[in-house]
């Protein structure tokens, strides 16, 4: 399904045949069909296009989580950075004479700005189901890269390996309640766990898994993606197995405050030793690389460990 909206020549009085109309969030524009120095300004994009065979010449790094995660590994040599995605280097994109520029965070005043540079697309993930967005945010990408059967495949591998998962875990498990926490680095932010709405939290329901019932009776609305804890509900965190994410430089913060506390001592999930510790740079958010990478943290801990 074509979730972006193409317009053939025929359609326009344009003469060009090496590019083609596409109606996206603030406009139409005119994308290469083979674009050479493509440039993303965020890794949720970055993930996509990778998956999809196309290898940009420069990319943003996340913000406020890990970055270059290990669903990146081995897939980066060559592509350059252009800074944080809230606030990406213009004069070096300017340098590196893109001929195509995708993301999703960027402002309007921002894409002013970019489509001055190169013909730039600005994906919407608001206008799809909070969960598995992402999967309709891959398709919007491959439709403006002509990729859309690398889409497809690499959706049908991820439903693949997710049935593999789900009969393992009805048979193993039965109902397997899981909770998805975050630990920041400094004591500013306190933890927080991630719903079913949440990116991680939504590949968990695709395989089966429940989240705890205490967590749900908090979070009703889809708008809500994570709730923070305070050390004295550190209870809400508790489950039959607990997945927490570590921020660049928060585990020291961790240790200190978290896991030497007589209530973290007494969760459940402690106790029986099912506590995994993940990487914030693949489980905090992403497309399907990230997604992939979390199938394999899941087939690491719950089945070849259990």
């Amino acid at each position: 399904m074509n979730h972006l909206t193409p317009r053939t020549q025929t359609d326009t009085q344009v003469d060009s045949t090496d590019c083609r109309f596409i109606q996206h969030q603030w406009g139409e524009v005119c994308v290469p069909l083979h674009p050479q120095r493509l440039i993303v300004t965020d890794e949720i994009t970055l993930d996509a296009v990778l998956a999809l065979g196309v290898k940009p010449i420069a990319a943003g790094e996340q913000n406020i989580a890990g970055s270059r995660g290990k669903q990146f590994t081995g897939k980066l040599d060559g592509i350059a950075s252009i800074g944080k995605d809230a606030q990406v280097n213009i004069e070096r994109m300017v340098q590196l004479s893109p001929d195509l520029i995708l993301g999703l965070y960027f402002s309007p005043e921002q894409y002013s700005l970019f489509s001055q540079i190169a013909p730039t697309v600005k994906f919407d993930y608001n206008k799809y189901p909070v969960s598995g967005w992402w999967k309709y945010d891959l398709q919007d990408i491959a439709e403006v890269l002509g990729k859309a059967e690398q889409a497809q495949a690499a959706l049908a591998q991820y439903q693949k390996r997710i049935q593999q998962l789900r009969e393992i875990v009805k048979q193993t498990f039965g109902n397997l309640e899981i909770s998805i926490s975050r630990f920041y680095a400094g004591g500013a932010n306190p933890p927080q766990f991630d719903t079913i709405y949440s990116f991680a939290g939504g590949i968990l329901q695709d395989a089966g898994f429940s989240a705890p019932s205490h967590q749900l009776q908090l979070t009703t609305s889809p708008d809500i993606l994570s709730m923070q804890v305070s050390l004295e509900r550190i209870d809400l965190l508790d489950a039959d197995a607990l997945f927490v994410m570590l921020d660049p430089g928060a585990e020291e913060n961790f240790k200190a405050f978290y896991q030497s506390n007589p209530l973290w001592q007494q969760l459940n999930a402690v106790k029986n030793d099912r506590v995994y510790f993940v990487d914030s740079g693949y489980w905090w958010n992403g497309n399907i690389l990230a997604a992939s990478a979390i199938l394999d943290d899941l087939f690491k801990y719950l089945v070849e460990g259990n």
